[in-house]
């Protein structure tokens, strides 16, 4: 038999759900901030899995899919078929939401960076959007065994799932990265949408991405997560909102929250395309263009390439060719440049390129 469960305001008892807040910040006009939480506990005992999205205020598909699988399990726990708990925060950033801005009003840059890192040391007072974050990750980490966080990329993109890199160093040894790297692979491929790891370890740190919601969970607290990347960003797309819920769904099943699929839910990664290479991939953003014009691609998305296949054209407000963008690397594009316009340096495309590095890396390189 579980226990209670309580999260924020929410407390669930064996077999219930609950809905409350999570307190996020006091307002100078009086009354709170706050993130909406529902807690669904199973009848037994097992893991705890917690759903997160709209960290980023735009990203809509996001926050559907947190709703829809919250509303899934309701319906488990109903027939008595849940073992363990779900946790679901679907609007981590309520100040981004409303105005459907990829950042809050807390801090102008992005809200998925403050997250507390475990080697991280600084003597600079926490600001709001770093309390904030730091009040979710201790909820977090006070309960969670795994956490899918929802997302979404540039209009027009693939669904993909990020698989962040197992950092050791001081405060974790390479044997527990190990092990944590087996949870991370079960949950990233129990998703059923292509996987790409992250970054290389020096410049996912360089990045801060270690403080980003999985990043933290994984790095910090332990806790085997993902980032589930599915669309475009500023409306709910129904065929990905479909896979992440399908996904999730699938990643309970993995796990021993649930039995099997329920009636209704496809099979996770249905509609989806599949990666159109075979080797393992790694985020990358780029290539970039090295003249400003107006941007034309000549790729489209899910579609492989070859270091130096032709990714885009840059021409000038006449047409008359500028530049063509050739690719840096062998793999296949997630997302393409929003806009017609492209300065120099800017990227034209996101894309899942050749990664021979390991999952599991030093934080620091002389490791």
């Amino acid at each position: 038999m579980n226990d209670v469960l309580d999260v924020g305001s929410a407390s669930a008892a064996p077999g219930e759900r609950a809905d409350g807040w999570i307190h996020a910040t006091d307002l100078p006009t009086g009354g709170s901030e706050r993130l909406p939480v529902t807690v669904i506990n199973g009848a037994d005992g097992g893991p705890v899995l917690w759903v997160t999205g709209g960290v980023h205020g735009d990203e809509a598909t996001g926050v559907a899919v947190a709703q829809d699988a919250a509303a899934t399990v309701d319906d488990a726990v109903g027939a008595g078929d849940l073992a363990g708990a779900v946790v679901v925060v679907p609007v981590v950033n309520p100040a981004g939401l409303r105005r459907t801005e990829r950042t809050s009003y807390y801090g102008g840059d992005d809200p998925n960076r403050y997250f507390p890192d475990i080697e991280r040391e600084t003597s600079r007072p926490p600001e709001t959007q770093e309390r904030i974050d730091t009040r979710l990750f201790e909820a977090v980490a006070d309960s969670a065994d795994l956490l899918v966080d929802c997302h979404t990329a540039q209009v027009g993109s693939m669904p993909f799932t990020i698989r962040d890199r197992v950092l050791y160093g001081e405060r974790r040894t390479e044997s527990a990265a190990d092990g944590l790297a087996e949870d991370l692979d079960r949950l990233a491929t129990a998703l059923g949408l292509p996987i790409l790891t992250e970054y290389p370890a020096e410049e996912y740190v360089d990045q801060s991405l270690q403080r980003s919601t999985a990043g933290a969970a994984l790095n910090t607290a332990g806790v085997p997560a993902v980032t589930a990347e599915l669309g475009g960003h500023s409306v709910v797309e129904e065929d990905a909102r479909a896979a992440g819920v399908a996904g999730v769904v699938a990643a309970a099943v993995e796990f021993g929250l649930l039995d099997s699929t329920p009636a209704g839910i496809p099979e996770a990664g249905a509609g989806v395309p599949d990666a159109p290479v075979e080797y393992p991939v790694r985020r990358f953003v780029g290539p970039r263009a090295e003249e400003a014009g107006l941007l034309r691609h000549r790729v489209a998305v899910g579609e492989a390439v070859e270091a130096g296949d032709a990714i885009a054209d840059v021409v000038t407000p006449h047409g008359d060719a500028v530049e063509t963008v050739e690719s840096d690397h062998d793999g296949y594009v997630i997302g393409r440049a929003e806009g017609l316009a492209v300065y120099e340096g800017d990227p034209v495309a996101s894309m899942a390129v050749r990664d021979d590095g390991e999952l599991v890396v030093p934080r620091d390189r002389d490791e």
